[in-house]
């Protein structure tokens, strides 16, 4: 199967304090951790990198250093998640039949955890990666603040990116979300929307999306120790 990579990088950072793509990570602008995975995947015959019309220069040289042997296009993002990454599967060509969608702010992904996750993507079927909740989760009233319930935890899972399914599913999936007006927090619910089976593919390394500040340290630590444990060429 041929294989496309959309990295979602379109957002304003609101709570970070500022956009995050290029925040330097261990030395590479965060998004340019996920750029390089992808590209040294064979199964990855395509690239499309979703950003702010102001960085999409930026995003292009960037795309061209890391990911050299992949054809990349780099094009504008929505003012939702949602219309961003309806607008990178626009740019797939049509000889990707598998498409995987990733944030640009998860830029621990490894390609062990992508491998494992296409092969369980085929018609009617996509997955994502994710990882079991731990704390207890309440229910709780937005307003009052009251706790109307507890969670049976040992059923939850959090999700993760990427998100992978059939290309044509995924696009018809938010063609749906499109006209009816329906706004989903990530790819998976859609497909789930239109009766695509959607399973979840245990995540095996710390794979957390880079939201505060203060997670910018974590992630360099983490990426300089992997850096550390590959073996040296020769």
């Amino acid at each position: 199967m041929r294989w496309a990579a959309v990295i979602v990088a379109a957002g304003h950072g609101t709570r970070f304090g500022r956009p995050k793509q290029f925040v330097d990570l261990a030395g590479l602008p965060m998004v340019g951790w996920s750029m390089r995975a992808f590209g040294e995947m064979p199964e990855i015959a395509e690239l499309v990198v979703v950003t702010e019309p102001e960085s999409i220069d930026a995003m292009r040289a960037l795309a061209a250093r890391l990911a050299p042997n992949r054809p990349a296009r780099v094009v504008r993002g929505g003012a939702r998640r949602q219309d961003s990454v309806y607008q990178g599967l626009c740019a797939i060509s049509g000889e990707c039949d598998g498409v995987l969608v990733h944030d640009g702010a998860r830029p621990l992904v490894r390609a062990h955890d992508v491998r494992v996750a296409m092969r369980e993507v085929r018609g009617g079927r996509a997955c994502l990666l994710g990882v079991p909740v731990v704390d207890t989760i309440k229910q709780v009233d937005g307003a009052s603040m009251r706790v109307g319930a507890t969670l049976d935890r040992s059923i939850l899972w959090a999700a993760q990116t990427p998100q992978l399914a059939m290309t044509a599913e995924l696009r018809a999936a938010h063609e749906r979300a499109n006209r009816e007006g329906i706004d989903a927090t990530d790819d998976a619910a859609l497909l789930e929307g239109v009766g695509v089976d959607v399973v979840m593919v245990p995540s095996t390394s710390e794979n957390f999306k880079v939201t505060l500040p203060a997670d910018v340290a974590r992630a360099e630590m983490l990426l300089r120790a992997y850096a550390g444990a590959e073996p040296k060429a020769g």
